[in-house]
């Protein structure tokens, strides 16, 4: 019946070899009239490539690196091989390589209109055309999305989305019998596969639907099928309810935030803005980058923004050397910046403008033409040049950079809420740069990893089958480097010999168990009992966020991860000044409370070397034990314990402290208030893991056991340096001399002294308010309708007043 089905929407292509504009309506059931290339390049891109190559610059760098890499393999015999091995193996890999080599053979015969280059892709689909029709389902074949040239149908979409661009390009030198040849032989089956013989995967909402509306949907404009394009934007029943439509309806949130996290939110940029780049070129009244209010640009700038030094925050199931270079943001990031280059480089243009323009800039917090110009900033740091028009328009806007006008991306904290309606939590990310505005004076570049600070709370929704079961969780980064880490996903990728490249067993027994995070864990179980569909079905309450230039604070709660305990966390992200001298503080107060004793783990998961702790610890040295049997416990090996004690008369013994020395050459201190009921175990990952599997971290355990209610105050200390080459280092001690916390009604009263550079002891307090309150009143300043709220909490025997989220104040005797 598919077959059937598919002759009955068959019909020929029509090709128009000279250059035209062409109107297409608005309707996906009218008649599609192709002009080659149509998808991500149009034939004015064409003309002004081809005057770009014979010009000095990053473009023909760019196009002589490419055409370097391409003579050396059309001179090659061409090999497509019978499907035989998963992800990692040499079918897999030969394939994804021959998709690729596609697409940049066709984009160098539309730049140079050599034909060797047209033939070299001619050839490779005959082979494709011949070989296809044969196929059974792959022999290594994953039963949730099958694949025949791949072990997976995700791959087949893959390949399809790259291919059918690159037959874009050459379809014009080719002969209708070839045509007919590669379209009914290779490109039509594989549509009809990822499309009618595939309908869970491909109606489902999902980054694997993504995939496959996009291929079946490019396929269709290329192919002047516009069944197939309507299909891909509805469904396969044309009713709304999938689709890619749908996807860019519920897989985002208002904010831009995909609910699986950073890498997988990269992953499905690719798909998501080639084929919306395909309809504004073939469907330009759908105005699809404007649609539910620029979703996808805010996709584009919001994965730019979950990074720090160019890698993302490893969130979920993610890879952690995947960065801001990889190659779906740089295709996205040359798309945005060629849908907003009119307006950068018009000296005419009104930044009030922009509310009135198409892409509907009011839409984005990335609104603003230094976050447009920002753009330039991220493509140098990907430092690769795609050739097509926006990738020439970025090259342009490089080439005229000048050392006054360097561009830099403002990252700066933000708050993503989460869920397609933004009500299932949120995501929020805090940064500190060091004297931001003295490098804006002098017009330096400075690089976001130049002591720069960036804390992450994650108080997201679950993000489904690849999320973690960290409830709470965060994570530290300091100039350059992870200081409080995320283990990240559990996986070698594309290694044959590492579970065929796939997530390892340890991806569930240890990198989604919450004590691979650093939240609270209940009785050595983790949230929800480690279940995704339960999971699923609760987020965490965002209390408050607020942030202004000397602080970023957030609290989020939540009651479901538990049966019967409820935990809340606040954090903060500060700067305090003593005698001319900044320095940066996390504070972080968890609070949990039940009706029944349970034992609570808070984990810290660190990177770096042990420096020393300032309380006697017993190590284990002659033989080690696993910490527990169940939810990842089994692989942490037990190094040492401790119970520090404290007594009434010393302020510093109510102190615990932690210290480590962390690559990028700094020392971090974990320092918590003690009340003698905790607990401290010392840990390295590495137990139970007989493959060797795992990363050996470290990690130390707050543990408080027979407990009802309890509150975690602690802060977290970057200071000092030091540097074995030049032989010296500079403040390896913290710098905190002392730390109370008392909560006042609705505010947190946290006192705490500071020991300066000239040895001096510098006292501070921070109060925030918990209360309902609007976070977008600047600290301190009166509301104009004189709606403010007033603060009172006493300190040192003294009263004080503030309005607004928090007061930071320096206590002078």
């Amino acid at each position: 019946m598919t077959k059937h089905y598919l002759q009955l929407i068959t019909k020929a292509a029509q090709f128009i070899a000279t250059i035209v504009t062409l109107a297409i309506t608005f309707s996906t059931h009218a008649a599609i009239t192709v002009n080659h290339p149509t998808l991500v390049i149009n034939q004015q891109d064409v003309i002004d490539m081809r005057a770009a190559i014979k010009t000095p610059g990053a473009f023909q760098q760019a196009f002589n690196s490419k055409k370097s890499q391409v003579e050396s393999y059309i001179a090659q015999a061409i090999t497509v091989p019978f499907p035989a091995d998963s992800g990692g193996g040499y079918t897999h890999e030969r394939h994804k390589k021959n998709y690729q080599q596609m697409y940049d053979a066709g984009i160098l015969y539309q730049l140079t209109q050599d034909p060797k280059y047209a033939l070299f892709v001619r050839d490779m689909l005959f082979e494709y055309a011949e070989l296809y029709p044969q196929l059974p389902r792959h022999p290594k074949r994953k039963n949730s999305n099958e694949g025949k040239l791949f072990w997976q149908g995700l791959n087949e979409a893959m390949w399809l989305v790259y291919t059918i661009q690159a037959y874009d390009f050459i379809i014009e030198s080719l002969t209708e019998n070839e045509r007919h040849k590669i379209e009914s032989g290779v490109l039509l089956p594989i549509a009809d596969f990822l499309s009618f013989q595939s309908p869970k995967t491909f109606n489902k909402v999902h980054n694997h639907g993504t995939w496959a509306t996009a291929a079946v949907g490019m396929t269709g404009f290329v192919l002047d099928k516009p069944e197939l394009v309507e299909i891909a934007l509805l469904d396969l029943d044309k009713a709304g309810k999938g689709g890619f439509l749908k996807q860019l309806d519920e897989l985002f949130s208002p904010d831009g935030y995909y609910n699986e996290g950073p890498y997988y939110q990269r992953f499905a940029l690719l798909p998501f803005v080639t084929f919306a780049k395909a309809i504004e070129q073939n469907q330009p009244e759908q105005n699809i980058f404007n649609y539910r209010d620029g979703i996808l640009l805010k996709a584009i700038y919001s994965t730019i923004e979950l990074s720090y030094n160019g890698l993302f925050f490893p969130l979920n199931d993610a890879i952690k050397s995947k960065g801001i270079d990889t190659m779906e943001l740089v295709i996205a990031v040359s798309i945005a910046y060629g849908l907003n280059a009119d307006d950068l480089n018009s000296s005419a243009i009104n930044k009030s403008d922009l509310n009135s323009r198409a892409l509907n800039a009011s839409a984005l917090n990335a609104t603003t033409l230094d976050t447009k110009n920002g753009l330039i900033d991220i493509a140098k740091q990907q430092n690769r040049i795609l050739l097509t028009g926006d990738g020439l328009k970025l090259a342009q806007a490089i080439d005229a950079e000048t050392e006054s006008t360097l561009s830099h991306y403002p990252f700066s904290s933000r708050k993503f809420r989460d869920g397609k309606n933004g009500d299932e939590g949120a995501l929020i990310v805090m940064r500190q740069q060091v004297n931001p505005e003295q490098a804006k004076v002098n017009h330096t570049r400075v690089n976001q990893a130049e002591r720069s600070q960036a804390l992450v709370f994650k108080a997201t929704a679950q993000g489904l089958g690849h999320g973690h079961f960290d409830k709470l969780n965060w994570q530290f980064y300091d100039d350059g480097s992870e200081i409080v880490s995320d283990y990240g996903a559990a996986r070698f990728l594309n290694i044959e010999a590492k579970s065929g490249g796939g997530y390892l067993p340890e991806n569930k027994t240890w990198a989604k168990q919450t004590i691979a995070h650093n939240t609270l864990v209940v009785d050595e179980t983790s949230h929800f009992n480690g279940h995704t569909r339960e999971g699923n079905k609760h987020h965490p309450q965002i209390n408050f966020y607020h942030s202004d230039s000397q602080a970023t604070l957030a609290s989020a709660s939540i009651a479901t991860a538990y049966d019967d305990v409820s935990f809340s966390r606040t954090l903060a992200l500060i700067s305090v000044n003593a005698h001319g001298n900044e320095y940066p503080l996390v504070f972080d107060v968890l609070d949990v409370d039940s009706v029944n004793p349970h034992q609570y783990d808070l984990p810290v998961h660190y990177q770096g070397q042990f420096i020393n702790a300032n309380f006697p610890r017993q190590s284990f040295t002659s033989q080690l034990k696993p910490l527990g049997k169940n939810a990842g416990y089994q692989h942490l090996w037990l190094k040492a314990t401790s119970h520090p004690q404290t007594t009434e008369n010393s302020v510093n013994s109510a102190l615990q402290k932690v210290t480590w020395l962390n690559e990028n050459g700094h020392f971090y201190t974990h320092s918590s208030i003690n009340d003698g009921s905790t607990q401290v175990l010392f840990t390295q990952l590495g137990a139970n893991d007989p493959n060797n599997n795992l990363r050996n971290e470290n990690s130390f355990i707050q543990r408080v056991i027979n407990s009802k209610q309890h509150r975690f105050v602690n802060v977290l200390e970057p200071h000092g340096e030091y540097n074995p080459s030049a032989e010296y280092t500079l403040n390896a001690t913290s710098r905190l001399q002392s730390m109370t916390y008392e909560r006042q009604g609705d505010i947190s009263v946290i006192g705490f002294s500071l020991k300066t550079q000239t040895n001096a002891t510098q006292q501070f307090v921070l109060a925030v308010s918990h209360k309902h309150a609007n976070d977008s009143l600047k600290n301190n300043k009166k509301n104009p309708k004189n709606h403010s709220i007033t603060n009172n909490f006493t300190y040192l025997k003294k009263p004080y007043s503030f309005s607004g989220r928090y007061q930071l104040l320096t206590i002078t005797q």
